[in-house]
């Protein structure tokens, strides 16, 4: 009786669950609209590198503004569906804008506001994953989330270059629109009374006097703070390589424009599969600790081998460390910002911090590696952009006494932020008598 009892809770579950898995499958390609296409795009418009970094950088600056407000709004709202459609539409009626016009301005709007979009989506995703399988099952849940939506944006990617190379590119803004209407629909299917909003934004599960933190949490805790420059010097070295790899080899007459851009898409995206299973596994058995180590290391060898292959068949090493960067940091990077901050009710507010980080280095990172390719050339652009990752290295390293405890595999609630009054004086009060 027990065991049927079980099995009928775990069918239950899996049925809430699927349509999150499918949302995390669509929403790539609905999110990104024309994504990594755009400087192809733009290229064959007449634009040049460095001003197809602007541009890319106004759009990342955008989201970088609006990470933490993104986040508190994610915290605060019982309607995180909603918001999720609302961004989602935003994307693509941004990204259909510049079919129309190529013009400067069009552009550099369509890039703002895709910005911004993107500052909403992802941690309405994550707060809907974590007010649907709490703290205990957050771990495995993202994983697998982070693993269908890389799943996603290989398969788009590969319908993308297809049709952009059959039809030309505005078959690839049909195709995220497709997308689009199959996200709707998925996370319509999630049921709105699935969502604990109190475990969404973090509050201490156990205590239900348990009090909300105020936002100067995300400034006065240490390893969130240590993690937010690491991740800062990764991404202002990682955003514009694959842009820049792609338009050095297209630029180059090697390849074909839509279907190489597909093509360094797929390959990532596959590895990304990978390592987001891997990293599920290794943060459920050993913690985050090792597996953002791993993900810091691969990009200075992505950037060396990139400086030497600007070739078509480079595009598979190249890649591959990029997916294995991606996807490691994809599972890790979440989880842990979920883990430290567990109990302050401000975990997506926390995301939002982070993804400010990450945007700051990612919306420098373009318009820093087209000036240096338009001006050095891209062989030197690959070596500058790879060298910013040995800052997050060093960070990693040079912290590890304060990071290991917060990034421990063990299980059950977390530890280190069980009062977040107590982390005001010190973030880990009892986060190493616990062993970490």
């Amino acid at each position: 009786m027990i065991s049927h009892s079980a099995s009928s809770s775990s069918v239950q579950a899996s049925s809430r669950l699927w349509p999150l898995l499918i949302l995390n499958f669509f929403m790539a390609d609905f999110q990104a609209g024309i994504g990594p296409f755009l400087g192809i795009f733009l290229l064959a418009h007449g634009w040049q590198s460095g001003l197809v970094g602007t541009v890319m950088t106004m759009g990342g600056v955008a989201g970088m503004l609006m990470g933490i407000p993104a986040g508190a709004l994610i915290d605060q709202t019982r309607r995180k569906r909603l918001w999720v459609i609302v961004a989602g539409v935003c994307t693509i009626a941004a990204s259909a804008i510049i079919l129309l016009s190529q013009e400067f301005w069009v552009v550099a709007g369509s890039q703002l506001a895709t910005g911004i979009a993107g500052a909403v989506i992802i941690p309405a995703v994550t707060g809907i994953t974590l007010g649907m399988v709490h703290q205990k099952g957050f771990v495995r849940q993202n994983g697998l989330n982070q693993a269908f939506n890389h799943a996603g944006n290989m398969v788009g990617a590969g319908l993308s270059g297809y049709l952009g190379w059959k039809f030309g590119f505005p078959a690839v803004f049909a195709l995220a629109a497709v997308f689009g209407a199959l996200s709707i629909a998925s996370v319509l299917m999630i049921p709105a009374k699935s969502i604990d909003h109190a475990a969404a934004r973090g509050m201490k599960e156990d205590d239900a006097e348990a009090k909300l933190s105020g936002l100067q949490i995300l400034v006065e805790c240490k390893p969130l703070l240590i993690l937010a420059v690491a991740l800062a010097a990764f991404h202002l070295g990682n955003a514009a390589m694959l842009p820049l790899y792609g338009m050095a080899v297209v630029s180059n007459a090697q390849s074909n424009g839509p279907w190489f851009v597909a093509l360094t898409v797929i390959i990532a995206q596959g590895t990304m599969i990978v390592a987001s299973l891997i990293a599920m596994r290794m943060a459920e058995e050993k913690g985050y600790w090792l597996v953002l180590l791993i993900s810091f290391i691969a990009l200075p060898i992505r950037g060396l081998i990139a400086s030497q292959v600007l070739v078509p068949w480079g595009v598979y090493p190249v890649q591959m460390l990029d997916g294995v960067g991606a996807g490691l940091q994809s599972v890790a990077v979440p989880g842990l910002v979920a883990r430290i901050l567990n109990g302050t009710g401000r975990i997506n507010a926390g995301q939002g911090a982070i993804a400010t980080m990450q945007g700051l280095g990612a919306a420098l990172s373009p318009v820093l590696g087209g000036w240096i390719a338009q001006i050095f050339g891209y062989e030197i652009a690959f070596v500058v952009l790879g060298s910013f990752a040995l800052i997050s290295v060093a960070c990693w390293l040079g912290f590890s006494g304060l990071l290991k405890p917060a990034c421990s595999g063990s299980s059950g609630e977390n530890a280190f932020l069980a009062d977040a009054q107590n982390v005001r004086d010190d973030p880990f009060p009892r986060g190493r008598a616990s062993g970490g």
